[in-house]
């Protein structure tokens, strides 16, 4: 008798040790593996909205706020959306003013999904300005975006320059504001929301789909979304610094190996 209850106990505990293994761990501050991180100073926080629990690898850089460089494209759009100044995400929209610019992708006209995937700035200036500041202000207010400061410029205050002071958010921030666009609590119509989601569509795996927008400048890579994965939604934000040439594109790809590591993408 002894003897089969200790076989039993023994293929319980295997048992339990599985399912801890193939479960994410999103238990709060946490180790992760550096070379994940490419040797950038990196902010990375992943909230669970199943289970409430949030991953934070380095919680004093999370809650340092900075610029958000073209991440703040996800609210531009979404006003301008709410203003009829944006329609369908196919729809003809940006008509390009002739100057050549460095991105070749913004060398000609585009749909609002065509200049969101490549991030055309001078299209989104645009769409700031036809919003125009107080109603900027009064958005940003609204939704408690950050330090709320447009001072900088009403076509630049997002983006980081020498000599201007940007509008700043925290890692931490960036997630509260996606968990309340998705549940419903910032003041967008449900329709536009929808539209939102269709143009940040990033990838799509057997294992989850992805969406985010990348943001880079002057020294800052961010990218910030939410992943579909096994009927549960992960927030993520991700800042990086220092390192080799941060980017966009870099926060985007540690965020990715992030994910594959813990088998949800």
């Amino acid at each position: 008798m002894k003897n089969i209850c200790g076989q039993f106990k023994t293929v319980l505990g295997t048992l339990m040790l599985s399912v801890f293994l193939f479960v994410p761990d999103l238990s709060g501050a946490q180790e992760i593996d550096k070379s994940l991180l490419g040797g950038y100073d990196t902010a990375l926080v992943i909230y669970d909205r199943a289970s409430g629990k949030t991953m934070n690898v380095n919680p004093d850089r999370s809650a340092l706020r900075i610029a958000p460089c073209s991440t703040f494209k996800i609210y531009n759009t979404l006003i301008g959306l709410e203003l009829g100044l944006l329609n369908k995400p196919d729809d003809p929209w940006y008509k390009w003013d002739g100057v050549h610019r460095d991105i070749e992708g913004w060398n000609k006209d585009l749909t609002l999904r065509e200049a969101f995937r490549v991030s055309a700035v001078p299209a989104f200036q645009g769409l700031a300005r036809q919003i125009g500041a107080e109603r900027m202000k009064e958005y940003i207010g609204k939704i408690g975006y950050g330090s709320q400061d447009i001072s900088a410029g009403i076509d630049t205050f997002w983006l980081p320059r020498l000599n201007n002071k940007p509008i700043m958010i925290s890692a931490d921030e960036q997630v509260d504001l996606l968990n309340k666009l998705l549940d419903g609590k910032l003041p967008f119509n449900k329709d536009n929301v929808a539209i939102l989601k269709d143009i940040m569509l990033a990838s799509k795996t057997e294992k989850g789909t992805l969406y985010g927008k990348t943001g880079s400048g002057m020294g800052v890579g961010w990218y910030v979304g939410f992943l579909e994965s096994n009927e549960t939604t992960y927030v993520f934000a991700c800042n990086i610094t220092g390192g080799q040439d941060p980017s966009g594109k870099v926060a985007r790809t540690i965020v990715e190996n992030k994910f594959n590591s813990m088998g949800i993408l």
